[in-house]
Parts: structure tokens; sequence; C-alpha cells
């Protein structure tokens, strides 16, 4: 059967299971990515497996979120992840190299290779030709261990790209417009697959801006082909031997498929606040923006940052405008530097922040209280970026730069009657520069050994899940709405700090939602399961959305949840609950959410048992009087993981690892 490329990637690195759609597979994984955020947790979660060195090919940790130092914290999480790298086989990419995907792109990423990364936007590197996979830390840890990552075989989604860009019509809006047709909900266990005439004319940078914010439609992954650019690409960076072509087959398979004429895309925009509230940019209206921020690990790329100091040169950002970019990578920083386009981005207003992620999540530069700011990133969930009443729309770095000129969202084509200015056409470096003395390599495995890992009191290993209850009686701690994101369940910002240390982060479980210090989420948590009673979340549609951060299941776990229901629940969560022992189950009856409210006494009194064996679970509402069902949408072995308290327990009573 002719073979499309996620098909063929998955077919190299198959270990367990049928590949047939729908069906639980077990991959072998090449390579891993994680970050300071989530690989604190992960590096913890892989000690405590017992396991010495990585079994991967390429296993990185990266540094690139906690960077803001106030307190000890975060230099004390850099200062373990770069000692338990040298003692595990990892390389380290140090503060200041860069953004982990743009660098990974640039480095280590490879056609046909399998990536797991602890980051949601671990796809990015689909725009090379490798199967990319966001993931929890604990799945993370699990691969670098030489264990299997498990999914189900996706349907593939074929997205055929025609004609060609025009002037001023950038890449960012080639995923917008898949993202005002798919939107953010509904392509749960789907890949999207690139494919047609109109992929050739895309660079590698280029189509790694749309597989990066393809997770923004809660896909597994994007992936992109592996063709002439992809060679190009990998000489620029003196990569070449790691090119391999890659397409798919004559009449391969594709779930459904639809079209985008690049030839008739115009500039568009994600409105407030989500990143599928599409809209051309044109018909917005005159909006008056007082910040613009170009950057993050979407559109920070040399060709993006280059063609923004070639639309600003010679002129200067709006008065009301604060502006600020952040290149992706020390590379680009460099190469921009060499080029002199640093120079007029200097020149122009620009403020330079490090090549770090920065404002993209809450970590500085919030915009004021309910002031609009026009960003290159990939979301704009509320309150993402710090500031409670934001309003922040997504848009390319062309549109951002006309923006920050006129202090008004514009759509760039207008810049040819304002500034009578040509669209710079900025051509991708044939030989970008290579210095990787901020990446540090291995250790041989005697001298690792020796090793010393830092560990500061703040780094506190993880707690492992508890096995379910016979018969659970649980309180209904919080009823919320559709698309929560894992922002919302865990803030970002100023609170990441406390990410490697579970019992204060929890502190922190739905913040956004706190009415008040004596009624927050943890304290009512706490409250019921000192009455030996169990936490039950019920939500939406799409719960869990957004970052792949296990700590939104790792910190509710340790406050005493052990049910999550809602009409739908997103993969990587639903992943990550599994893993810590807290069961995903939705609604039989989407119209039995609207009957329960927070508070209500809930049991299931065969809950262990049906856990085991059964497709539903049969739920009483004791406070109002009737009864509903679930579903329990799990495989044979996620059911084991729950019935062990979790994915750390089940992998201890497991045999030896296998590759």
């Amino acid at each position: 059967m002719p073979d499309n490329i996620t098909y063929k990637i998955l077919r190299r690195h198959l270990r367990e299971g049928k590949l047939e759609c729908g069906s639980e597979i077990g991959i072998r994984i090449d390579q891993t990515l994680t970050q300071d955020a989530t690989g604190t947790t992960a590096m913890l979660l892989f000690e405590s497996m017992g396991i010495e060195r990585v079994k991967t090919d390429i296993s990185v940790s990266y540094v690139d979120h906690n960077m803001a130092m106030f307190g000890p914290e975060n230099h004390d999480d850099h200062l373990y992840l770069q000692s338990i790298a040298r003692r595990a086989g990892i390389h380290h990419s140090r503060p200041g190299n860069g953004i982990c995907h743009q660098v990974h792109l640039e480095r280590f990423a490879r056609p046909a290779a399998t990536q797991l990364g602890s980051d949601s936007h671990t796809p990015t590197t689909g725009g090379i030709g490798a199967l990319s996979i966001g993931a929890g830390g604990l799945d993370v840890a699990v691969a670098m261990g030489g264990g299997l990552f498990y999914l189900t075989a996706p349907k593939v989604i074929g997205i055929q790209l025609t004609g060609k860009l025009n002037d001023w019509v950038a890449a960012k809006d080639i995923i917008l417009k898949v993202l005002g047709i798919l939107t953010t909900k509904g392509n749960v266990g789907c890949v999207a697959e690139y494919l047609g005439e109109g992929v050739a004319s895309l660079s590698v940078p280029q189509r790694a801006t749309i597989t990066n914010m393809g997770a923004e439609l809660g896909v597994t992954t994007s992936i992109f082909p592996s063709d002439e650019r992809t060679r190009v690409f990998l000489a620029s960076q003196d990569r070449e031997a790691d090119y391999e072509p890659l397409t798919a087959d004559p009449d391969a398979h594709y779930e459904h498929m639809f079209t985008i004429n690049l030839s008739e895309l115009e500039p568009l925009a994600a409105l407030p606040s989500s990143p599928d509230h599409v809209k051309p940019v044109g018909s917005c209206g005159q909006i008056p923006v007082h910040q613009v921020i170009i950057g993050s690990c979407t559109n920070s790329s040399y060709r993006d940052l280059a063609t923004v100091a070639a639309i600003l040169k010679g002129r200067t950002v709006h008065p009301q405008v604060e502006f600020a970019l952040a290149p992706g990578s020390r590379q680009v920083l460099e190469m921009l530097a060499g080029t002199g386009a640093l120079s007029e981005l200097i020149r122009s207003g620009a403020r330079i922040l490090e090549s770090a992620c920065g404002p993209c999540i809450g970590q500085g530069q919030s915009p004021g209280s309910g002031k609009v700011s026009v960003r290159s990133f990939n979301r704009n969930f509320p309150g993402r970026s710090g500031t409670p009443d934001d309003q922040v729309y997504l848009v390319s770095p062309e549109t951002a730069a006309a923006t920050a000129l006129t202090g008004r969202l514009t759509d760039p084509r207008r810049l040819a009657e304002i500034y009578q200015m040509a669209y710079p056409r900025i051509a991708e470096p044939a030989a970008a520069i290579v210095d990787d003395r901020l990446i540090e390599t291995p250790l041989p495995p005697e001298e690792a050994a020796r090793a010393q890992v830092i560990r500061s009191a703040s780094i506190v290993t993880p707690p492992a899940g508890e096995a379910p209850p016979a018969h659970l009686k649980g309180n209904v701690l919080i009823r919320c709405g559709d698309k929560i994101t894992t922002d919302h369940i865990m803030p970002a910002g100023s609170f990441l700090k406390y990410r490697s240390n579970v019992p204060e982060y929890a502190k922190y479980v739905f913040h956004c939602f706190n009415e008040d210090g004596q009624n927050s989420f943890a304290k009512r948590a706490l409250a019921i399961r000192s009455a030996g009673r169990h936490g039950v979340i019920v939500a939406g549609d799409s719960y869990g959305q957004g970052s792949s951060r296990e700590h939104a299941a790792l910190c509710p776990m340790y406050l005493g949840i052990r049910l999550v229901i809602a009409k739908s629940i997103e993969r990587i969560h639903k992943a990550n609950l599994v893993n810590f022992a807290i069961t995903p189950a939705t609604f039989a009856d989407p119209a039995d959410y609207d009957r329960i409210e927070q508070g209500d006494r809930l049991e299931a009194a065969d809950f262990a048992k049906d856990l085991k064996e059964a497709d539903r679970i049969r739920v009483k509402n004791l406070t109002q009087g009737f009864e509903f069902e679930c579903n329990l949408d799990l495989t044979t072995r996620e059911r084991a993981i729950l019935l062990a308290g979790g994915r750390l327990l089940y992998a201890r009573g497991q045999p030896g690892h296998r590759r």
C-alpha cells in the first residue's frame, strides 16, 4: 500500500502494535528535546528511573525559558540541568544559545528521524521532514531511557499547497489560514502533512513556522517533505550529510485533503484570544497598537528578522509603540550583526531581547492593561502575556513591522503606498555562522560517572501517584468551560520558577480562577483530601489545550485529584493525566455537563474495577440526585498505568527497556 510521509517514518520506527489507523503503537525515538521549564522535572523523573545514561541517538537539554532570574530558583535549575546532562550523556545548550526549537532545527534535527520533546512546539522540526512530537516530561524521560513512545496510529490530513506567496504575504499567513479552516478543536489523533507543488517555494525556516504553529491545531504533529530545499538548508548548517530525501508515495492515503492556493493568500491575523480567531488584517480596521514584539520559536529565523530590519531601515517606530525583538538563536543574532541588520533594528527603536522565549510565556514585556499587543508568536490565550485583560494579535513579521511603523494594525501591503516601499527580498544564507561552543557535548561514560550533580533545596523529586480507590468518593472542585489551556491550569510567567518544586507550585493550580487567597483551588483540594475524599475536575470541550506542561497533571495529582470529566480532552494532556494516575473521562451525554455544579459530591462505586475492564463508568451525583455515565477511551496499556498508580510506578514494574 502506498505510504504518506508520516506512515513511512512510523513504519521504520515501529516496535509494538500494528500500523493501522486508530490502533495503539509503540515507536522507537531517535532524538529527545527538553527545556528548562519542563526539563527539570523530566530529568528528575529520568533519575528516579535508575538509568545511568540516555539510550537515544541524541538527547539535548536546552535552557531558554526561565531566564528572568528573580531569586535563586532559575539559576539553581540551570546548574542542575547542566550537571545532570554531564552525568547522563546529554547535549546541553547553555543559556544564551537560543530557543530550543530554532537551535534544534539548525543543529540537530534530521529528515526521517523521530523526535520527542517536552514542549508542545517540538513539531517545529517537521519543517525539515522529521516526525517530531510534543509530550509530557515523563514520556520523554522514558524515551531517554530507551523505552518506547506510545501513540494512536494517526489519521493523516493532506494539505496541498499550490501557487506561490505574493509579496508581503508570509508563511505565518499559511498556518493562520489552516487554523481558520481546521480550528483548534477536533484534530486530536491527526497529523497535518503538507504536499503539492507549492511546497518547493518554501524554505525550511518558512516550513518550520507552519509546523511550529501547527501545535495550535491540536494535531499530533505536522510534517513537510524532505527535498532539495531541505538539502540546501542542511548544507548551510554544514550538515549536508544528514540529508535524506523523503516524499509521499504516489496515491498515498489521506483521511481527507484540502488545497490552499498560496497565490490567493493575503496577510492574516489571529484576533484575541485564540489562534483560530482568524481574519484578514485589512478587514480588522485601524486598531491602535501600543506594543509590537517579533520573535519566539515561530518567527525568529534570520530571514524573518532581516526582512523586518529592511522594512524599518532609515525609519523610526511610531512613538506610541513599544517595539521589541528576540532573535531565535545566537546564530541568528550573530548573522544579523554581521550583515548590519542588527544596527538597523537598533536605530529604528527596537529593544533587542535575548535569544530566549521571554514574552511568549509571560516572562517580561507584558502589555499595558487592556492595551493591544501585536506579536509574531504562536499563542494568544487570555492572560498568557502576563496581563489579565490583554488584547494580543498574532501576525507575520511583515505585518508586525508595518504595525510598528504606523501605530495601528496595518496590512503590510499598504507600505507600498505609505512609504513607496518595495518588498525586501531577503535570501536564505548559503552558509550560516556555525559556532557550537555553547553546546556542551556528552562526557565519555567513565568520566560522566564521576560527574557531580548539583541539586539545590528548591529541586524536589516529584511524587509518584497512587493506585485508584475501589470506590471513588469525590467533590467537584471546579467546573470550567471550553478551551481550558494548560496556562489556565498552571500559570507560567513569574510562577515558572516553582516548577522543580511540586508542593510549592501546586499552590497555584487554577490560579487565574481563584477568587481570593482564602478560597483557592489548592486549599479546597487539600481540605477535601484531608477529609478522605478525592477531587474531581469538570470541564467542557478541548480541556488541556496548549503547552505540554505535565505540571497541569502532576500538581493536581499532588492535591488529590483522581478524575477529570470533560466533553473532550486534548492529546498531550490526556497522556499526562494517565501518567500521573488521574483518570481522563468524557461525558457519554455532553448535556450532563450542564447539570453539574462546583461543590457537588460524586461517587463511582466500582471505580477501580471499571478502570480495569469497562468502557464506561457510572457516576452518582449525590448532591443533585441523578446518575450519569462517562466514557473511558483508554488502551489496555493506559488502564494498566492507571491501575499501577501512574507511569513511573508502572515502569518500575516492567522488564528492561527495549530499543
